[in-house]
C-alpha cells in the first residue's frame, strides 16, 4: 500500500464538527504545492510543535515526503475543502523507515497537521480516524507518535480518539502508543462525533433561518408554487423567498430572478424545477453559500444525477431528495412547512423519515389525526445524501421527538444503521413498515445458505438485533404508534380480556393468541373479587364476561382489580353498544379513560362499531395521557405484541461479542490470498483449503482423507475406520455444491470390495467431473443441523442456522442475524427455529452440546467478519449429539472484495 495508490483508497466525503464538508483522500504527487503551502501559511510556534525545530526547509521536506515517489509502508490522507488542503495525516511503518525489513512488524509512527485558523474543528480527529482504518487494512495494529509535552492539542487528539493510548515522558518529548483495536469504545467515540456532525450538518436544513423556493410558479398547479404556499400558509417565521425570473412577487412572497441576486443567502434552499435545469441551479446555491437542498424534481438522468451529488459535496450543501415530498420542522418559533403534502402537519412528539411521498403523506395525516403529531418530517426520495441515519441521529438530539417513525426501502451502511437503531431505540420506540416482504430473494442459489438467505429474512435479522419494532403495514405502523405513544409498556405477554360480549371476547382472545400473547388463568382470588362487583351471570375467567348489563362503575371495579393483578402484564377491554348501558346513561368507555390517576399497565380499547381503524381517547388522569381504541381486536393484538417485544428487549442487557482463543486470523487472511491468486475471478475451496480455512477457527469438523485412485480410497478407509468398520465416500468436483442431489454420496460403506465398487461407480457416472474423493468415518445418530454465511453486498455478512440434512431448503426452518454476533444474537439464533426443542432435549431427555454450538457460530460469525472475500460459508449437515457438534460437510466459496470499514465516517 502506497500514498499514491489512489484506486486503493478512493476519495470519500465527511463532516467536520460544525457540519462543514470536506474530502478525505490520498496524496497525489500534484498535491506538493499545496501541501507545502500548508506549512508555510502556519504560525511560527504551530510550526516548532509540528518540527520540534523551526527552519525554512521543513514545508518543503514535508511536501516532498508526502508527495514523493512511492514506497511500502508509508501513506499519506489529506483534508480537502473547496480545492484547498486543510490537513495532511500520515504514516510510515517503524522498520521501513529505518531501512530494515517489514515483514512481521505492525507498528508505524503517525504525524498529523491541520491549517492555522482550521483547528477545534474536528479535522484532524477526522483524518486519523481514516488513517487508522487504513492501516488496519494494512495489517498495523499500532501507532506511535512523539510530540512535545506542551503540545496539548496534538496529544489530547490522541486520547480522545477513544482507542487505548500509553504515554512515556523522555525529557520535553512525550512517545505516545495507540493501540488500534476497533472495540465498542472507539466505535463509541466515533459515533459521538459524527452525532454531533450530522446533527450540526442538518441544522440549516431543518431550522434554517432564510428559505428560497427555486422554480415557484405564477400560475396554479405547479409544485414550486404548491410549496411556497405551504411554507407561507404555515406560518414559517423566518425569512422566504421566491426564485423565479419572470416575477417580482408570488403569493405575496418577494420573487428574485435568481438564487445569486436573492438579497439574503438562504441556509436552505427548495428546488422545483425540471431536472435538467437542476445541477446548473445547484452549482448556483453553492456559489451563493446556501448550506442545503431540498430537491423535489424527478426524472434525473446518470449525469444529472452526478452533477447535482458532486455540487453538494464540493460546496459542502446537505440535500434531501431528489424526488421527494419534501420537509417540515413544527418546532415552536420556526413552523416550517416545505412540502405539497395538502396539509400542514400538526406540531407533535413523531420525527417521520420515509422515501415514499404517498406513505409520507398517509403518516403526516394520521398522526395528525391521532393528536400525536410530528415533531419533524422528511421525505428521503431517492436518497442521495441524507438518509434515515441523519434523522435518527437528529431526533435523538432535539430535544422534542419520543416516538420516530421510518419507511425505508434501502440502507446504505446497514451496519452503521444498526448501530445507532440500538443506541436510538434504547431512548424512544423506533418504528417501521418492512417494505418489500415479497421480493423473490436471490434466484438459482448456488447452495443452501444462499437460497435461505433471502432480503426479507436479513431485514428482518437487521430490525431484530436493533430493537426495531417492524410492523406490516402503515395502518399497522399508526396503530402500534398509538399504544406506544399513550401508555406504557406491558411487563410481558400476559393479557386479561374484559368484555360486555361473550363473541367479542371470543374474538379478542383467538387474536391475542394468534399474536403470540398470553391469555392465563386468572387465580380463584382474584375470580371470587371481579364476581363480586360484576353483575350476576358474569363469567371470570379469561376473556371475563361481563355481561350486557355491566354498568360504568362495575365495569370500572372489574378493571381497576385486574390491573393491580401481578399475573397480568395487560388488560384489552373489547365493547360493543348495547340497548342497557345507553338506557342507564352509562358511558363503559369511560371506564377505561376516566380513572384520575395514570394507570401503570397498558390498556386498550376494541370498540366493534368505531369507523376508523384506531382512535386515541383522551384520560381523566393527572398530567393526560391517552388510551388507543381500535376497531378489530387483531389490531390491539399486534400492538400489545409489538409493545411486549420491545419490553422484553430493553430489558435485556445489550450483547458482548465474546473473545475467542484460538483464532488465526492472519494465517486465514493468507489462505484467502492464495485462493483468490490462483482464481482471480473467485471459486468454491477444495476440500483441503476448506478444512485449513476451518481449523484457523477452531471450527471441529469430522475426519476426513483425499483419495484418487481406488488404492489411496481403501487405504484412507481403513485408517478413517471407527469401530464399527463403516465409512462414507464422496465425489468432488470443483463447483460441485448439492451432493445428496446429485446422489454423489455413498453411504455406510463396509470392506475393501465396497470402497473400490464406491470409487469406480462415482468415476463412471461423473466421467470428466470427478477430481477425486473425500472419506469420511459414518457419523454417529444426532440432531442433523445447518448453519451458514452469505455476504450481503448492503447488509453484510448474515449467519443463518437452523435444520439441516436433505429437507433443509423444504423445510425452511431458519433464523438469522447479521454478524458479528453478540452472545444474545447466539442464543436467539439457536432458540428461534422450530426446532429448538429438540436441541434443548423435547424428546430424548438430553439437550445436545449447546455451548459447543453457541461456539460453533461465534466462530462462523467470527470468520465471516475477518473475511469479507467469504461470499457463502454453508455447513450442512452438522452433527449435533449430546457429547459435541461435529460439521460434517462444508462448502465455502470466496470472491475478490476490497475490505470496507462501515464504521468508518463519511457521507453516502
Amino acid at each position: 500500500m502506497t500514498q499514491h495508490d489512489v484506486t486503493d483508497r478512493p476519495p470519500v466525503h465527511a463532516l467536520l464538527a460544525d457540519g462543514a464538508t470536506v474530502c478525505i483522500r490520498p496524496v497525489r504527487p500534484e498535491d506538493h504545492e499545496q501541501i507545502q503551502r500548508l506549512y508555510e501559511e502556519m504560525s511560527p510556534e504551530n510550526l516548532r510543535l509540528r518540527f520540534f525545530s523551526l527552519s525554512r526547509r521543513s514545508a518543503r521536506l514535508a511536501a516532498d515526503r508526502a508527495c514523493g515517489p512511492a514506497r511500502p509502508g508509508y501513506r499519506a490522507l489529506l483534508a480537502e475543502r473547496r480545492g484547498r488542503v486543510i490537513g495532511l495525516a500520515e504514516y510510515e511503518t517503524e522498520d521501513d523507515k529505518e531501512g530494515g525489513a517489514a515483514a512481521g512488524r505492525k507498528t508505524a509512527e503517525v504525524a498529523v497537521a491541520v491549517a492555522d485558523g482550521l483547528h477545534h474543528r474536528g479535522v484532524g480527529t477526522l483524518l486519523v480516524e481514516h488513517l487508522v482504518s487504513a492501516a488496519r487494512a494494512d495489517g498495523i495494529t499500532a501507532f506511535t507518535a512523539d510530540a512535545l509535552s506542551e503540545n496539548r492539542e496534538v496529544l489530547k487528539l490522541f486520547a480522545d480518539l477513544g482507542l487505548r493510548t500509553e504515554r512515556r515522558f523522555e525529557g520535553p518529548e512525550v512517545r505516545c502508543t495507540i493501540a488500534l483495536d476497533q472495540d465498542d469504545t472507539y466505535l463509541t467515540a466515533v459515533e459521538e462525533r459524527g452525532r454531533t456532525a450530522d446533527v450540526a450538518s442538518l441544522r440549516p436544513l431543518l431550522r434554517p433561518r432564510t428559505v428560497a423556493v427555486v422554480g415557484a410558479g405564477r400560475t396554479p398547479g405547479s409544485v414550486g408554487r404548491a410549496i411556497l404556499r405551504q411554507l407561507h400558509s404555515g406560518g414559517y417565521t423566518g425569512r422566504l423567498f421566491a426564485v423565479n425570473p419572470g416575477a417580482t412577487a408570488i403569493l405575496g412572497v418577494p420573487s428574485y430572478p435568481s438564487v445569486s441576486s436573492l438579497p439574503r443567502t438562504p441556509d436552505l434552499a427548495v428546488i422545483a424545477t425540471p431536472a435538467p435545469a437542476v445541477p446548473g441551479i445547484a452549482e448556483e446555491c453553492g456559489r451563493a453559500g446556501v448550506r442545503a437542498l431540498v430537491v423535489v424534481s424527478a426524472g434525473f438522468d446518470e449525469d444529472q444525477a452526478r452533477r447535482l451529488l458532486t455540487t453538494c459535496r464540493t460546496y459542502g450543501m446537505r440535500l434531501v431528495g431528489p424526488n421527494c415530498l419534501g420537509i417540515s420542522d413544527t418546532e415552536p418559533g420556526i413552523s416550517l412547512d416545505a412540502t405539497f403534502a395538502a396539509g400542514h402537519p400538526s406540531p407533535g412528539t413523531a420525527g417521520v423519515a420515509v422515501q415514499s411521498g404517498g406513505v409520507g403523506i398517509a403518516l403526516l395525516e394520521g398522526l395528525s389525526r391521532l393528536g400525536i403529531g410530528v415533531s419533524s418530517f422528511a421525505s428521503l426520495g431517492d436518497k442521495y445524501d441524507v438518509s434515515g441515519n441523519d434523522l435518527l441521529q437528529w431526533w435523538e438530539s432535539d430535544g422534542r421527538t419520543d416516538l420516530a417513525l421510518l419507511h425505508l426501502e434501502s440502507f446504505g451502511n446497514p451496519r452503521a444503521f444498526s448501530r445507532t437503531a440500538r443506541r436510538v431505540t434504547r431512548r424512544m420506540p423506533l418504528l417501521t413498515v418492512d417494505a418489500g416482504r415479497t421480493e423473490a430473494g436471490r434466484k438459482a442459489a448456488a447452495s443452501h445458505t444462499a437460497a435461505a438467505a433471502t432480503r426479507t429474512m436479513t431485514r428482518g435479522a437487521l430490525f431484530t438485533q436493533a430493537g426495531i419494532t417492524a410492523t406490516r403495514s402503515v395502518g399497522e405502523l399508526l396503530e402500534t404508534a398509538a399504544l406506544l405513544h399513550g401508555q406504557p409498556l406491558p411487563a410481558g405477554p400476559r393479557v386479561a380480556i374484559v368484555t360486555n360480549a361473550g363473541g367479542a371476547g371470543v374474538l379478542a382472545a383467538d387474536a391475542c393468541a394468534e399474536a403470540g400473547l398470553v391469555l392465563p388463568a386468572l387465580t380463584p382470588e382474584l375470580t371470587g373479587d371481579l364476581l363480586a362487583v360484576l353483575p350476576e351471570g358474569a363469567a371470570a375467567g379469561n376473556p371475563v364476561d361481563a355481561t350486557a348489563a355491566v354498568s360504568e362503575q362495575q365495569l370500572t371495579d372489574c378493571v381497576e382489580r385486574i390491573v393491580r393483578y401481578g399475573g397480568i402484564d395487560a388488560v384489552v377491554v373489547t365493547l360493543v353498544p348495547t340497548a342497557v348501558a345507553a338506557a342507564t346513561g352509562d358511558d363503559l368507555v369511560r371506564a377505561v379513560t376516566g380513572a384520575a390517576a395514570p394507570i401503570p399497565k397498558p390498556v386498550t380499547l376494541v370498540r366493534l362499531e368505531q369507523a376508523r381503524s384506531v382512535e386515541l381517547l383522551p384520560t381523566a388522569a393527572a398530567g393526560g395521557g391517552s388510551v388507543p381504541s381500535y376497531a378489530e381486536p387483531q389490531a390491539a393484538a399486534r400492538a400489545l405484541a409489538h409493545a411486549a417485544r420491545r419490553s422484553a428487549w430493553l430489558a435485556r442487557p445489550a450483547g458482548t461479542i465474546p473473545a475467542l482463543d484460538g483464532v488465526e486470523t492472519d494465517r486465514a487472511r493468507a489462505l484467502v490470498r492464495d485462493h483468490l491468486a490462483a482464481h482471480p475471478d473467485g471459486a468454491w475451496l477444495d476440500p483441503r483449503p476448506c478444512a485449513d480455512l476451518l481449523a484457523c477457527y477452531g471450527i471441529p469438523h469430522i475426519p476426513w482423507a483425499w483419495a484418487e485412485t481406488e488404492d489411496e480410497a481403501v487405504t484412507a478407509a481403513e485408517r478413517l475406520r471407527g469401530a464399527d468398520g463403516r465409512v462414507v465416500m464422496k465425489a468432488h468436483w470443483p463447483g460441485l455444491v448439492h451432493k445428496s442431489e446429485q446422489r454423489a454420496v455413498h453411504l455406510d460403506l463396509r470392506g475393501d470390495q465396497q470402497i473400490r465398487s464406491a470409487f469406480r461407480d462415482l468415476h463412471t457416472r461423473f466421467a470428466g467431473l470427478v477430481t477425486g474423493v473425500v472419506l469420511q468415518p459414518l457419523a454417529p445418530r444426532g440432531t442433523e443441523l445447518f448453519a451458514g454465511v452469505v455476504q450481503d453486498q448492503v447488509f453484510g455478512p448474515l449467519v443463518l442456522f437452523g435444520l439441516g440434512g436433505t429437507a433443509t431448503e423444504i423445510l425452511a426452518d431458519h433464523a438469522a442475524r447479521l454478524a458479528p454476533l453478540t452472545d444474545h444474537d447466539v442464543q436467539d439464533l439457536i432458540t428461534s427455529p422450530r426446532c429448538a426443542p429438540l436441541l434443548l432435549g423435547a424428546h430424548s431427555g438430553r439437550a445436545v452440546d449447546l455451548a459447543g454450538l453457541e461456539q460453533l457460530l461465534l466462530r462462523l460469525s467470527r470468520m465471516a467478519a475477518d473475511l469479507p472475500q467469504l461470499a457463502e460459508a454453508d455447513f450442512n449437515p452438522v452433527l449435533a449429539t449430546p457429547d459435541g457438534v461435529t460439521v460434517l460437510d462444508a462448502r465455502i466459496r470466496l470472491v475478490p472484495c476490497r475490505p470496507q470499514d462501515p464504521y468508518l465516517r463519511r457521507l453516502r
